[in-house]
């Protein structure tokens, strides 16, 4: 599957280790790096899915079914990454996500006629599973999934780049700036991920190594499809809400966070850049709403 550069990057001394990969967003961040040269290692959890995407990019991609929690697995994965390609210098911390035990239905809480708390649907009657029905082992699965596994990757991968530097790059989301309703773990573990690189790129600045972070807005993924669009592909009224905050009125496509990608993973373009978390998002963040 050939991918459309924005501009030309040369990459080709790069060693790149993407976790997420088997992802749409980071599936075609592997694809973009190969383009402008890079060898890139594929680490998701998903091995059918790591495998499609290797297969679609060629020689240059060595797909590994990786559990980005098990710091052995990790390790064992940068032993094999490096035999196959050599020394890693840079990482994309992709891996992350929201799971529906830590995501409220309703936006708001209130007070319903029998005295119990619940949530109020935008607004509206009380009804659906409120903040109080969310499970804990939700809520520690999607930390876990986002901070941990950037935590664990970070220290596996990195451990490599301190004697001769290298480049980290970390996804986090529009709504580490502001939190998003109904979903309070994942707002929470994307503000956490935002501070992790501010701390990584301070801790790691004096041995040569950048940690920067790319935030994307609102993009349509597997993973919130269903918050987006019914069942019949009819836009949800989060959707309505998303788009009249979106001075751009659209959803990104995933083209458009290449460019940003592509300039973080190049020291010529960005080498006095590090601790930056950048927007992708349409205008989203910088809109008041008046």
């Amino acid at each position: 599957m050939a991918v459309s550069l924005p501009f030309s990057v040369d990459l080709s001394d790069k060693v790149a280790v993407i976790t997420g990969a088997g992802g749409v967003l980071m599936s075609e961040f592997a694809r973009a790096l190969a383009a402008a040269g890079a060898k890139v290692a594929l680490l998701d959890i998903n091995k059918p899915a790591v495998e499609a995407v290797a297969s679609s990019i060629g020689p240059a991609a060595l797909p590994l079914a990786v559990d980005c929690l098990d710091k052995a697995a990790l390790q064992a994965a940068a032993a094999t990454v490096e035999a196959a390609f050599g020394r890693v210098n840079l990482l994309i911390n992709g891996a992350g996500g929201n799971s529906p035990r830590a995501t409220c239905d309703n936006e708001t809480a209130s007070v319903a006629t029998d005295g119990a708390l619940s949530g109020a649907p935008d607004g509206g009657a009380s009804d659906g599973k409120s903040f109080f029905d969310l499970d804990e082992a939700g809520l520690r699965f999607v930390y876990d999934l986002n901070i941990v596994s950037a935590f664990l990757v970070t220290q596996v991968f990195a451990a490599g780049m301190v004697s001769s530097g290298g480049n980290i790059i970390n996804i986090s989301s529009m709504n580490a700036f502001r939190p998003l309703t109904k979903i309070p773990a994942y707002s929470a573990a994307k503000a956490g991920i935002s501070n992790f690189t501010q701390w990584l790129a301070v801790h790691f600045a004096p041995v040569g190594i950048r940690v920067n972070a790319i935030a994307p807005g609102f993009f349509v993924t597997n993973q919130n499809r269903a918050l987006l669009f019914a069942p019949d592909g009819t836009p949800t009224p989060r959707t309505g809400k998303i788009l009249a905050a979106t001075p751009q009125k659209r959803f990104g496509e995933v083209s458009d966070l290449i460019g940003t990608l592509l300039f973080l993973a190049c020291d010529k373009a960005s080498a006095f850049i590090t601790g930056a978390v950048i927007p992708v998002d349409g205008g989203f963040n910088a809109y008041s709403g008046v």
